[in-house]
């Protein structure tokens, strides 16, 4: 176990190092100062963020990923497709009700309604997911239809009230926050779960979709809440974003308020599985205790990461974002390229992806390769939504043609890659995101356009990150095709010259 811990360590160090030298480096340019004290804190939150990053992709393996199978084939063996629903419903609205992104995303715009709302969304489209499996629907044919609702209910939201489209991008944003560090690895393996018991032939295709179908609930509700919601819905209060002239009382607040959220996060999902494992699978004591074990390790990197994450990585963001930003608008957004490339690398929900897509698909997807894919999406994602900011249009100009396209390219690449382009979406949208490229996002908007337009500017970059990673990774699955094709016709031409030369030697 201490030499697994090393070595998800050792990886957690080499994604991590890249956007803290980055950050670092800036400092020694006429762009941007940080004091001596901002500069410690922000290195000191690198090493823990390091620490968190390996604890949690090992107590994922260990604990969160077998918990999600066992649940997933333990109650499709049950042949009781009403008792599976019903407890992958409740399960949907626990997690998401207790997901720390969403609580961030919550709290940053002041209204709990969006917890009880976006819970209640994920929940509904984790039963329309496993009923996909059972039934063997296509998961782009879906995605189509699901999609051209959401985009008629935006285009519904601001009809009704031209005054909220402010809130179309928070309501985009909510998808990408929902699928973060403690949903992603347990819905992944759900699917993966299922899929085996009653997924049919296409295992590897139904294994996949049902963290994009997760991200599609809650933007209808909260588009819906939108509808509905009285002005409760405010732009963030930027002192939040600064670092805090009391450091160690910071602390001690953001570890207390970690440690909550994360307990009651854990806590439910790990109580209703040993619920369900009670009635239903009835585990052998020793996978039990490995469970619990990983339970351990996956609390400790958890609480340790999202800590570092909002003590060092939330202020250093946002006055990068301000400082670049009023230096110039081009420098932001070629900074905010260079960022997106790297800050994926750091999302401990990517790791636990890209190591599932390599063995479902049996190294055909590597772990390179979808990486190279989701650093170039998301370093898109941030560069054209700091271009938003500059300009001030409406999120849909990019979401439409955006979405259009993805679900376009499913109809000419294997379903393999759009299932997985979806969950990659979601999935590379994680924690970080919120807590390091959304307030980077809104530091550059409060400098350029002021605090007013926060919420209709600087909002939607996560939507953002979670929508281009769909292009280039079903891209890398067009190339793939490509290749096969010329490499087909290559060695067909091979064949048919050296028939040529047996019949030329021959006459």
């Amino acid at each position: 176990m201490k030499k697994l811990l090393f070595g998800k360590i050792k990886e957690a160090l080499i994604s991590v190092l890249p956007v803290t030298l980055i950050v670092i480096l800036l400092n020694f340019t006429p762009l941007i100062h940080f004091s001596a004290r901002e500069i410690l804190i922000f290195s000191g939150s690198a090493l823990f963020l390091i620490l968190g990053i390996g604890f949690f992709t090992l107590g994922a393996d260990v604990a969160m990923t077998p918990m999600g199978e066992y649940v997933g084939s333990g109650l499709s063996k049950t042949k009781n497709l009403k008792i599976l629903l019903l407890v992958c419903f409740a399960l949907g609205v626990l997690i998401t009700v207790a997901e720390p992104d969403l609580s961030v995303l919550a709290g940053q715009v002041g209204s709990k309604l969006i917890i009880i709302f976006v819970g209640l969304g994920v929940g509904l489209f984790l039963v329309l997911s496993i009923l996909k499996i059972a039934l063997k629907k296509d998961l782009a044919t879906l995605l189509i239809y699901f999609y051209m609702v959401l985009f008629a209910l935006a285009l519904t939201v601001v009809a009704i009230d031209p005054a909220k489209l402010q809130l179309l991008p928070l309501s985009f944003d909510s998808g990408g926050v929902t699928t973060g560090p403690i949903t992603v690895p347990f819905i992944m393996a759900l699917g993966v779960g299922i899929a085996a018991t009653i997924g049919g032939r296409n295992v590897s295709e139904n294994s996949f979709g049902l963290v994009a179908m997760c991200s599609v609930g809650p933007i209808l509700a909260v588009l819906f809440l939108s509808i509905v919601s009285g002005g409760d819905i405010s732009a963030p209060n930027t002192d939040g974003y600064q670092f805090a002239d009391d450091f160690w009382g910071a602390l001690s607040h953001t570890i207390l308020s970690t440690t909550k959220d994360v307990t009651l996060a854990l806590g439910l999902v790990v109580a209703f599985f040993f619920i369900i494992n009670f009635i239903f699978l009835k585990l052998p004591k020793k996978k039990l205790l490995q469970i619990s074990f990983g339970t351990v390790i996956t609390y400790i990197g958890l609480i340790v990461f999202l800590t570092a994450v909002h003590v060092g990585f939330m202020p250093v963001g946002f006055k990068l974002g301000e400082d670049l930003a009023a230096t110039s608008p081009a420098v932001v957004s070629a900074v905010g390229f260079i960022l997106g490339l790297v800050v994926v690398l750091a999302e401990p929900a990517v790791h636990v992806l890209n190591k599932q897509v390599e063995e479902i698909t049996n190294g055909t997807v590597s772990k390179r390769a979808m990486m190279i894919a989701l650093s170039v999406g998301v370093g898109l994602s941030i560069c054209l939504s700091v271009i938003r900011i500059v300009f001030g249009f409406s999120i849909l100009f990019y979401l439409v043609p955006g979405y259009l396209i993805s679900l376009g390219l499913s109809f000419f690449v294997p379903k393999i890659y759009t299932a997985i382009a979806f969950d990659s979406g979601g999935v590379a949208s994680g924690p970080l995101t919120s807590t390091f490229i959304l307030p980077f996002a809104i530091g550059a908007c409060v400098a350029l356009n002021g605090n007013a337009s926060i919420l209709s500017d600087a909002f939607g970059i996560v939507a953002m990150v979670a929508m281009t990673p769909l292009i280039t990774i079903q891209m890398l699955g067009f190339t793939a095709i490509s290749k096969k094709k010329v490499g087909e016709k290559l060695a067909m031409r091979r064949i048919l010259d050296k028939n040529d030369d047996h019949i030329i030697r021959f006459l």
